[in-house]
């Protein structure tokens, strides 16, 4: 029997030959590991800031937060048992859980319909077209939507021309309509970028699938529903656990831009919250609770999205 020690030298030694023949790819990944610590690990080093009383002073930075006075759960506490957590927290849920319905379906939408466009230099001119939004800044892409849901804005104008209504609607002065505003404009900037992805799990498709099915006389939307679809589950369902994760992740911009002091009962979430207190207030050590109970709960519900999609169709990310 050869011994353990033996074995273990044998695997060193392979592995660090495969090392030295693949230096060059190693190398490739210091700067993302640099990039990593820096930008990822680096700042976890501030979640002592929530258990802490923080007070910033003109002395060293270091040395005044670290001799901060421990505080523990104080400032968790003061935001679950506030007036403002049910209400933030509503926000946040509901607003997300919106986008995610509306600007999940639509990117699979755009992809499965592209993949049925048989000219090649219409589906060109649609794939640049929706996902160019992208690329567009919130600061940007929020002023089109505050001019386009103006009172004497476009959206406005063609309501009385098509006589649904006969006065100007405020629309990002009523909160009622701030949640799907908001959804419609996350769905219109990210679709065409999402749908990339689709757009390649469909080209990986073996093409003989389609053959077959066409032998056995499937229409094309029979082949989108016993093809296409089935075989983007997996994909769809990673998206999905990375997609819920986020959702108390809802971004910080759209809603800094597009809300106001009109509609704050609907447009305040945990993002807008804690820059409010934390950059706005001054109150550093209750901002970065308010943070950090995020980053937990969007921990949270990952493994729990990611445990159900294995139970029920061994499709995870991990």
């Amino acid at each position: 029997m050869v011994p353990i020690s033996l074995i273990n030298q044998a695997s060193r030694l392979k592995l660090s030959k495969k090392i030295v023949k693949q230096r060059y790819l190693y190398l490739m990944l210091v700067p993302g590991f640099i990039w990593a610590i820096l930008f990822s690990y680096g700042p976890m080093l501030g979640l002592y800031m929530a258990f802490v009383d923080y007070k910033p002073t003109l002395g060293n930075f270091w040395s005044t937060f670290l001799n901060s006075e421990f505080v523990g759960f104080q400032w968790f506490t003061l935001f679950f048992a506030g007036d403002d957590f049910l209400l933030i927290m509503r926000n946040t849920l509901v607003s997300s859980m919106l986008t995610i319905g509306i600007g999940f379906l639509v990117p699979i939408l755009i992809a499965v319909a592209l993949n049925e466009v048989r000219s090649a230099s219409f589906k060109r001119i649609v794939q640049t077209a929706s996902y160019m939004p992208y690329f567009i800044s919130w600061v940007i892409a929020a002023n089109i939507f505050v001019t386009l849901l103006s009172a004497d804005g476009v959206v406005n104008e063609l309501l009385k021309l098509l006589g649904l209504t006969k006065e100007s609607v405020l629309f990002l002065q009523e909160g009622k309509y701030f949640w799907g505003i908001v959804a419609g404009a996350n769905t219109w900037k990210e679709m065409g970028y999402s749908s990339i992805i689709y757009l390649a799990a469909i080209a990986s498709i073996n093409p003989e699938l389609y053959e077959a099915a066409k032998v056995d006389g499937a229409t094309r939307v029979k082949q989108i529903f016993h093809i296409t679809l089935p075989l983007l589950k997996p994909t769809i369902v990673i998206l999905l656990i990375l997609a819920v994760g986020n959702i108390v992740n809802t971004g910080f911009d759209q809603y800094f831009l597009l809300g106001n002091s009109l509609n704050r009962d609907y447009s305040d979430v945990i993002d807008t919250y804690s820059f409010r207190y934390g950059i706005q207030n001054g109150m550093f050590s209750y901002a970065s609770a308010v943070g950090l109970f995020k980053s937990v709960v969007a921990f949270i519900m990952v493994l729990g999205v990611n445990s159900l999609a294995r139970r029920m169709n061994n499709n995870s990310l991990f």
